[in-house]
């Protein structure tokens, strides 16, 4: 086992130890209590960061930010930035189908082996489009294809969405988790789900995005086993040398060594988002999550905003 290797299972050791403290039987809990403190962190940091890029005409509309501090694993608490507002998530819904995933398998309706198992470690790894597109048939029963008259249709959307109703029981708002994620456009029956206009698409609070991942982290998506195992997932060797310096465009880049990153990225042409839970050497835990909007190309948004709400996390001394 090579040595990043051993530094992540470590480090998800660590993390699952602060899991006990949160979850018994994998029960989801409330939202970790707002704070007011972490809540003007938050704005501090975005308003800075929009600052550094006004020339480029970044604007507070362009983004939105939900961070849970757990450092004071006894406290957690929340605060954001426009995280009531759906925003569409490209890769980044994908930990959604995830989770639901190991919620079909614990209630004996899927089981994660052979093609699901390699669907699944695929989507998340690698965030392949097709892997998430078979894993979300897996989940609905349904299947691209053919336009269908109107019952059929009707029938086949139902089925669709059964990931919306799954996060729905959970208490999980102004969230659409319905939608395959294409490297091009979608056709036949899936353009029909989206009325042709481009309606009906995925989309997704930071707030959201932030409560699953607060919920993995700590043990309470389905059970703590499923959420060990899919931290295992999203566990990022991101010190590890890259041949793009914009695949190190997200939180990852706002890192400094010794810092260890679970995430779930997402980005197309418009939007650059990342999904985060880190832990720091010297003690600091959050989950952050950073959506923006119309400025994906630009260098330094995502890693500034996390940059800077790190620095205004501080462990108790």
């Amino acid at each position: 086992m090579n040595r990043s290797l051993s530094s992540l299972k470590a480090a998800l050791a660590a993390c699952l130890l602060v899991s006990s403290s949160f979850a018994q039987n994998g029960a989801p809990g409330p939202f970790p209590a707002p704070s007011e403190k972490l809540k003007a962190t938050v704005e501090n940091a975005v308003a800075e960061t929009l600052r550094e890029f006004s020339a480029k005409g970044v604007t507070e509309k362009d983004v939105a930010v939900t961070v849970i501090d757990l450092t004071d694993v006894s406290n957690p608490a929340a605060g954001s930035f426009r995280g009531d507002v759906p925003i569409y998530p490209a890769s980044v819904v994908k930990m959604f189908y995830m989770a639901a995933l190991h919620r079909w398998e614990a209630d004996g309706k899927v089981k994660i082996e052979g093609e699901v198992e390699r669907g699944l470690r695929d989507m998340i790894t690698v965030s392949s489009n097709d892997a998430t597109g078979y894993i979300l048939d897996v989940l609905t029963g349904t299947s691209s294809g053919a336009e269908l008259p109107e019952k059929e249709f009707a029938e086949w959307a139902f089925r669709r969405n059964a990931v919306n109703r799954y996060f729905s029981s959970l208490g999980y708002r102004n969230i659409n988790v319905n939608q395959k994620t294409f490297c091009e456009d979608a056709y036949g029956i899936e353009q029909q789900f989206r009325n042709y206009r481009g309606e009906n698409r995925n989309m997704l609070t930071t707030d959201a995005a932030a409560r699953l991942m607060f919920e993995i982290a700590t043990g309470r998506a389905v059970s703590a086993e499923r959420s060990r195992k899919m931290m295992e997932l999203m566990a990022r060797d991101w010190e590890k040398p890259v041949s793009d310096p914009a695949d190190r465009e997200f939180i990852s880049h706002a890192l400094s060594p010794g810092m260890k990153l679970w995430s779930k990225e997402g980005w197309t042409s418009k939007t650059r988002h990342d999904a985060a839970y880190i832990e720091t050497p010297d003690g600091r835990k959050a989950v952050i999550v950073i959506f923006t909007e119309n400025f994906a190309g630009e260098i330094g948004i995502v890693p500034g905003i996390a940059r800077r709400v790190l620095d205004g996390i501080r462990p108790a001394k």
